[in-house]
């Protein structure tokens, strides 16, 4: 399964993690590209359909491609382009609101212990 994943911090670092309704796993934002659609533009069109943020695709950064299991698709891998967006730096946990397929958002913070609810990619991500 390929997706696009977008890493969105806040000023103080933390992580914005969403779950898809009907699923128990928490990710970034994200999701399968339509055909003949850039991983790219996945991502911007994702996150706009999900969270209603308007990212500039000009600041979005590749952070890379990664193989993971999928989270919410037994047996089955996931390969993951994932990108990081500026586009919640400048506020501590602002209030995002959940749109499409999303049932819930929530702020993680790295530097603390995770919780046991984090996708495969998200752990990775954060180096655990």
């Amino acid at each position: 399964m390929v997706v696009s994943a977008v890493t969105l911090r806040d000023a103080d670092g933390q992580v914005l993690t969403v779950r898809k309704r009907g699923t128990s796993l928490f990710m970034q934002p994200g999701g399968k590209p339509e055909p003949g659609e850039s991983a790219h533009a996945c991502a911007v069109r994702e996150v706009e359909e999900e969270l209603g943020l308007r990212l500039d695709p000009a600041r979005l950064r590749l952070v890379g491609v990664h193989r993971t299991a999928a989270a919410n698709e037994a047996g089955r891998d996931l390969l993951a382009t994932v990108f990081e967006h500026p586009a919640l730096e400048g506020q501590s946990a602002p209030l995002v609101h959940p749109a499409a397929e999303i049932e819930q958002v929530r702020w993680l913070d790295p530097r603390e212990p995770l919780p046991d609810d984090l996708a495969p990619l998200l752990l990775l991500l954060l180096g655990r």
